[in-house]
């Protein structure tokens, strides 16, 4: 390829990434692919969306939500930070208030209860201590078999979502 149809096509490459961004169409890496149907749920995966109701990006978070579980740490307003971000919080507010944070989208997807999303170095006896797990490890592998499999003892991805009790 001579240099300057290279220099052509990386420009068009680069000129796609940045409308790519710049109207929110992203996802967010290393996170469940559960939140990217969210979003596509909420915002048509809009992550930079300001719609003027008060719920903000693509996971259309309330403001108070954002700043209770520690989005002002990472931007202003939900539609301000990266999906990534976005997601990040959403973890927070997913261990706190469940699918029933995002009711209707929730219902459709067919999500419910509490979950939390596996952090690096995590285990079943870890994450069971943390959230005090009546019947510790065994009872959060048996909530979660499907998603672990049949190793209760294999290692957990990051990123995975576990089911909490009630």
């Amino acid at each position: 390829m001579s240099r300057p149809r290279r220099l052509a096509v990386t420009a068009l490459v680069s000129l796609a990434a940045s409308a790519a961004l710049a109207s929110g169409a992203a996802q967010a890496d290393g996170h469940a692919p559960v939140w990217l149907e969210l979003a596509t749920c909420e915002s048509s995966n809009r992550w930079n969306t300001n719609t003027g109701n008060g719920f903000y990006g693509g996971l259309q978070i309330f403001q108070p939500t954002w700043a209770e579980h520690g989005g002002l740490d990472l931007a202003p307003r939900p539609d301000r930070a990266t999906p990534d971000q976005q997601v990040t919080v959403a973890e927070e507010i997913l261990r706190d208030q469940g699918w029933e944070a995002w009711p209707t989208c929730a219902q459709r997807l067919r999500l419910s209860g509490r979950a939390h999303a596996l952090q690096r170095g995590e285990t079943l006896e870890s994450v069971a201590r943390r959230f005090d797990v009546s019947g510790g490890a065994a009872e959060l592998y048996r909530l979660n078999q499907d998603v672990i499999g049949s190793d209760p003892n294999r290692q957990l991805t990051p990123g995975t979502l576990l089911r909490l009790p009630k």
